[in-house]
């Protein structure tokens, strides 16, 4: 049998629409495994962001050019996307805490060979190994928060990993540029190995010995890995897959974009993004509290709408007013289908399943992220910029439908499948 069969009601268990009865237990979300999670977290975008930059302007420094400068950043989508889908066999095979610090490792050691030399293959070779790590790390991560979480509070825990997940991106990704060009490429090597590190550290304090925990429950199913394509076909998840990969086009557009904006300054282009990351965050708590009281399908409709509604303010860019008021909407609106999706992605799982569902959910991110400036570097063209976020509003919107969809089918379907537990600390 499957990993990845459909869930289907139980008794006992609650549908997705359906809000928990009062007087249900509420678990505490953060314990010592968990903690390490949200360290390593932190401590993994920490270590990503501070060469994100630095690495293409270094290949450009180094003779390599524009072409090289964006060959960098090509492989290091290429190494995650490769993590992404060689995950769910990599996790079952040695377990999700030996794959997380493997992860880490793989993210922060290869960087110190831009010590040792300055070529461009040198600096392709790092980016590549460092883009498998970063993608093992996002996946175990994100399958581990899942499954550590009690699951009457899941989403909300998932708000609160959401919360963990932004701080370096608004700190480390500026700040790297800025060592870079103030104290020197050497001391933002050492910091992006140090960072990524962290984690081998306190492992040992903070573990609580939940490694084997996925891996047996999978055994005890009696089940194997079928890959993700087979995970997106089953279990409900195609749909918020398809859902969030459309958020994501238009959030990768944004991130590429708005900078290179007719009629936007700098200023205006970093106080929007920096709403837009701010927003999606209280978007992303908020989804989690309030989809496990009334349920994670119910808030797709809304979150493509709002986010729609920033795409369509932004075709008045010669109004800074205006389009911070669109980040605003649009990172409140992808920040709730950040949450809802992943949500919905890992309660249809059963526990030996959270890591295909995590890999899933991280490659709809990567592929829409990639795809959505691609496709509109071709489309602005032609068309300008106001007219051109137009239409990534209306792509948007042409996912509400599926999100209706989506509703409709989670009153038919558990929110948690049998045998999906929260293990107790005695459990190996």
């Amino acid at each position: 049998m499957s990993t990845l069969t459909s869930a289907q009601p139980q008794r006992g268990t609650r549908d997705d629409t359906t809000p928990p009865s009062i007087g249900t237990p509420r678990g505490r979300i953060v314990s010592g495994p968990l903690a390490l999670v949200f360290l390593t977290e932190s401590c993994v975008l920490t270590s990503f962001y501070l060469l994100l930059s630095v690495t293409p302007m270094y290949a450009a420094a180094v003779g390599a050019g524009s072409t090289g400068a964006g060959l960098v950043t090509g492989v290091l989508l290429l190494g995650t996307v490769a993590a992404e889908l060689a995950a769910p066999i990599l996790m079952r095979r040695y377990g999700y805490w030996a794959m997380l610090l493997t992860g880490t490792v793989l993210l922060g050691v290869p960087a110190l060979a831009l010590l040792a030399g300055d070529s461009l293959t040198v600096i392709v070779t790092v980016s590549i190994v460092r883009g498998f790590g970063f993608g093992l790390c996002t996946v175990m991560t994100g399958a581990l928060t899942a499954a550590l979480l009690p699951p009457e509070r899941r989403g909300e825990g998932l708000g609160l990993f959401g919360i963990v997940a932004t701080a370096p991106g608004i700190i480390a990704l500026p700040a790297g540029v800025w060592l870079a060009d103030h104290v020197g490429m050497a001391t933002v090597v050492g910091l992006t190995a140090a960072t990524a590190l962290v984690p081998l550290v306190v492992f040992p304090w903070l573990s609580g010995g939940a490694d084997r925990r996925p891996a047996q429950a999978a055994r005890a199913d009696n089940q194997k890995t079928d890959g993700l394509l087979d995970g997106l076909r089953q279990a409900g998840q195609l749909r918020p897959f398809l859902i969030f990969a459309t958020s994501t086009v238009a959030a990768g557009v944004v991130v590429s974009f708005l900078p290179l904006a007719a009629g936007v300054s700098g200023n205006v282009a970093a106080a929007g993004l920096l709403a837009q990351a701010l927003t999606a965050t209280i978007g992303r708590w908020w989804a989690g509290r309030r989809g496990d009281r009334s349920g994670h399908a119910r808030l797709l409709v809304p979150a493509l709408a709002i986010a729609s509604a920033g795409m369509v303010t932004m075709i008045w860019l010669a109004s800074p007013a205006a389009v911070i008021a669109g980040m605003c909407l649009f990172g409140m609106g992808f920040g709730i289908c950040q949450n809802a999706t992943f949500a919905l992605m890992i309660n249809r799982m059963p526990l030996s399943g959270v890591g295909t569902a995590s890999a899933l959910w991280n490659l709809a991110y990567d592929a829409g992220y990639g795809a959505g400036p691609a496709l509109f570097g071709l489309v602005v063209n032609h068309t300008g910029y106001p007219a051109a976020f137009a239409l990534t509003a209306v792509l948007m919107l042409a996912a509400v439908p599926v999100a209706r969809r989506e509703r409709a089918a989670a009153r038919g379907t558990a929110a948690r499948p049998a045998g999906f537990h929260r293990a107790g600390p005695g459990d190996e």
